[in-house]
């Protein structure tokens, strides 16, 4: 099969070129492609005529899309677009990397790929967005919701924590937020497997179980010998930042696992991410 890649020069691009070794592969990092250039990306697509296009580029800077919530939407929204209008012109079927944050984090227990999206900030409605133009512009497509992605390459929650842990001596983290951690290496490992299934729909691809900000943190530095670091738990309302905080987000993977497609606890994905970085402590 010929899949291209968006976005593959991201964590989650890399990792996918890794799990999609069997097919051959088109990837295209943002310098090679920009989704908001609608010529640019019909001219990739028609050219290449993928089997299938794997859409992971979007703007994820949460605050920035607060910031500059048209910009979220000209590339996570518009762009997703583009992208599934090419599609649907050369018969490919489209896998769209979309979010936790889809949802209100009102909910009492892990969120099903059927609950009801109500995103109440920018990058969750532009990512909303595009989960609207996939589901109205093509008959095969696979959503994925993935949260809290942490993979080798990335600016992620791991990698702030271990180096603020390391620069001040100190943290405040905020225990009233809870989601799903997820390694780019299972999410990618996941979808790999789904796209070979043909079952077209959403899914939830995140390690298994959940945790809040404070919770993750404090594993991350027990399990790389820094336990002696203070961590304060403080609330969202006392870490302002410009986008609103959905405060629980955890996703269940339901329709994956009625394929046999499940991930593994989150500690062990945190685990062995740390073991390849070299950060772990026996």
């Amino acid at each position: 099969m010929r899949i291209l890649i968006t976005g593959a020069g991201g964590q989650l691009g890399r990792a996918l070129q890794e799990a999609l070794t069997l097919h051959m592969l088109i990837p295209l990092a943002r310098t090679d492609l920009d989704i908001t250039d609608r010529a640019a990306v019909f001219r990739a697509i028609l050219r290449r005529r993928p089997d299938g296009v794997v859409h992971a580029a979007a703007m994820t800077d949460v605050d920035g899309c607060a910031r500059d919530p048209e910009r979220a939407f000209r590339v996570n929204a518009l762009g997703t677009q583009t992208v599934a209008m090419a599609c649907a012109a050369v018969g490919a079927a489209m896998v769209y990397i979309s979010t936790n944050e889809v949802f209100d984090g009102t909910k009492a227990e892990p969120y099903l790929e059927f609950d009801p999206p109500n995103p109440i900030n920018p990058y969750g409605r532009s990512k909303w967005a595009g989960e609207w133009f996939v589901s109205h512009l093509l008959r095969r497509f696979y959503i994925v919701r993935t949260a809290w992605v942490f993979g080798p390459g990335g600016n992620h929650f791991v990698r702030k924590i271990l180096q603020r842990a390391d620069e001040q001596g100190t943290l405040r983290v905020v225990h009233d937020e809870v989601g799903s951690p997820s390694y780019t290496r299972d999410v990618a490992a996941a979808i790999a497997r789904l796209i070979e299934t043909g079952a077209y729909g959403i899914y939830h691809f995140v390690n298994e179980g959940m945790c809040s900000r404070y919770e993750y943190a404090v594993e991350i530095l027990r399990r790389t010998g820094r336990s002696h670091i203070p961590v304060t738990p403080i609330s969202l309302a006392e870490f302002p930042r410009p986008s609103r905080v959905p405060p629980f987000t955890p996703l269940r993977n339901l329709c994956g696992a009625s394929l046999g497609i499940t991930l593994r606890p989150w500690p062990e994905a945190l685990q062995a991410y740390l073991a390849e970085e070299g950060w772990l402590v026996a």
